[in-house]
């Protein structure tokens, strides 16, 4: 068994502050959309405990985004286009498929690809397209006031609660997938234990075809 160090310290401490925030968000914004419930927080908690960690999430996506342009993390979500559609498909067969009838993962962490083409393709377009959307929708309504009265004929800020929560909806799904994913390492802890101490212990090491 061989060990690669893929997770550098600042991702790591950014994965789980995110994580930490993005549960906050769920929580606070439930206790917002369901008000009354009882076991979730009165209003006027949940909105300033909502806008306290969605202002904190913005400030760490600035800093992933920052982190990904000045350090060698942000190669590992540059696509090759080259066989692209055939990883794309073979990956896909595997979590769908493949995995239940114990098959051999079809792509292995290297030093030079952390993230197999669904995982790349899946994470650019959460944080690059869906993470963008939200913090975006979520200023918007924090500052509603200064909002046209409509958008498309719409009220507008209809449309920038509608997109938010639709965003966050796509989220929490995404979320749900990735504990799932996170199980189906070498042991059900393998990628926990890799992202807890940046070192990824797997049995082979071949790069992705």
């Amino acid at each position: 068994m061989s060990a690669l160090y893929l997770y550098s310290g600042w991702v790591r401490t950014w994965h789980w502050i995110n994580a930490l925030l993005f549960l906050v968000l769920i929580f606070s914004g439930a206790s917002m959309h369901f008000n009354g419930a009882g076991w979730l927080l009165d209003f006027q908690s949940a909105i300033l405990i909502h806008n306290t960690a969605g202002i904190l999430l913005t400030i760490g996506w600035i800093g992933f985004i920052v982190g990904n342009l000045v350090s060698d993390n942000g190669r590992h979500y540059r696509v090759r286009l080259h066989g692209f559609v055939q990883r794309l498909m073979t990956q896909s067969i595997y979590y769908g498929y493949g995995i239940f009838k114990n098959a051999p993962h079809p792509f292995h962490p290297s030093a030079e690809a952390k993230l197999n083409t669904l995982q790349q393709v899946t994470y650019i377009g959460v944080m690059y397209v869906l993470m963008p959307l939200l913090i975006l929708s979520g200023w918007a309504f924090l500052f509603s006031v200064y909002l046209p009265e409509t958008l498309l004929g719409i009220g507008s800020v209809w449309v920038v609660a509608m997109l938010h929560l639709s965003i966050a909806y796509f989220l929490v799904l995404f979320l749900l997938i990735h504990l799932y994913i996170i199980t189906t390492g070498e042991t059900v802890m393998t990628n926990m234990r890799a992202m807890l101490t940046g070192w990824h212990r797997d049995d082979h090491q071949e790069p992705e075809a």
